[in-house]
Formats: structure tokens, C-alpha cells, sequence
């Protein structure tokens, strides 16, 4: 194997232990364990080399999908926003607790547009749901948790 399927293998893999990690990282932060701040940096080389993968993958063959890179950039963004309001004072828990979410649902957004809504099954006004979907289940599962976090979140 060589080239883009490399790429694309790398991409699925590191999209994957986003995926898996991103809910890990939010319960033992939840619950202050010392080693969320290991997972916490995990999470954002994951990140990173999700958006730096997905970037080198519009690169190479989807020219059409340009936007996706300063998307994934915003993606990156959010997860550092996440990571650095941790462990800052109460009022910082929006923008921890959105950051992260924000990021993780990104994650989810990618990856069911690009398994339904590109060149996928869902057409026209239908791809909707790839795209709102995510963001519409997971906003109130993230107040909710925004709203039961001990504060702050103790874990730099």
C-alpha cells in the first residue's frame, strides 16, 4: 500500500481513536483523575492528525473539497479551546465544556457526512441530517454536562 490509501487508512484510524477517546477523556475529567491530562493531550495529537490527514487527503484528490480544511482547522480550535479552559475558574466551564464537545462533535459531523452526504446515499435537502444531526443530539447532552461538572474541572 502506498499513497492515498495510506492516507486515507491513516485518517480512518486516527478518525477512529477520536471517536473512542473523546467520550473517555470527558468522564475522567468529569471526574478529575490526574490522567485526563495524558488523555487530554492524546486527544488533541488525535485531533491533530485527523485535520492534518484529512487536510493531505483534499489535497490530493478532492480539490472540490477545499472548505473542509479551514473547517477542520476550526475543529482543531475548539479542542484546544477545550483543553486550555480546563481547570480554569467556574465561569470558564462553557468554554471547556463546548470546546471539547464542539471538537468531538465535529468528529461525528465528518464522519457521517462523508458516509452519507458525500458522493453517499443522502441527496438535496436530506444531507441535513448529516450535517445538523450531530450538533442537534449533542447540544443538550452538552449543557447537561456542562451543568453537572463539579467546578472547575480540575485537571492541569
Amino acid at each position: 500500500m502506498s499513497g492515498y490509501p495510506v492516507l486515507l487508512a491513516s485518517h480512518v484510524m486516527v478518525g477512529t481513536a477520536g471517536l473512542l477517546l473523546g467520550p473517555v477523556l470527558a468522564w475522567a475529567d468529569a471526574r478529575a483523575w490526574r490522567q485526563a491530562r495524558g488523555l487530554g493531550d492524546w486527544y488533541l495529537g488525535v485531533l491533530a492528525a485527523v485535520c492534518l490527514t484529512a487536510t493531505g487527503m483534499v489535497w490530493w484528490r478532492r480539490h472540490d473539497l477545499w472548505w473542509l480544511i479551514p473547517v477542520s482547522a476550526l475543529t482543531f480550535t475548539l479542542g484546544v479551546l477545550g483543553r486550555r479552559a480546563a481547570g480554569r475558574p467556574a465561569g470558564w466551564t462553557h468554554a471547556y465544556v463546548h470546546g471539547l464537545g464542539g471538537s468531538y462533535i465535529a468528529l461525528w459531523t465528518a464522519t457521517l457526512v462523508v458516509a452519507f452526504a458525500i458522493d453517499g446515499p443522502l441527496y438535496g435537502s436530506a444531507q441535513l441530517v448529516a450535517w445538523l444531526g450531530p450538533t442537534l443530539v449533542a447540544l443538550p447532552l452538552l449543557e447537561l454536562w456542562r451543568r453537572r461538572l463539579p467546578a472547575p474541572v480540575a485537571v492541569r
